[in-house]
């Protein structure tokens, strides 16, 4: 086994995960603001006032 092969593939899967942390969000999701809420409150067994 190649010790400096494996800490240079350690290494490289910390900085890539590091990298994908720290950019910039690729979220995908429409921009559709705030929902208005539309319902009764949860009034259930455990409901207290």
């Amino acid at each position: 086994m190649n010790l400096p092969k494996t800490v240079e593939d350690a290494m490289q899967y910390v900085m890539a995960a590091a990298a994908r942390i720290f950019s910039p969000t690729d979220d995908k999701y429409p921009e559709v603001g705030v929902q208005p809420f539309e319902g009764e409150p949860y009034k259930g067994q455990n409901w207290e006032d």
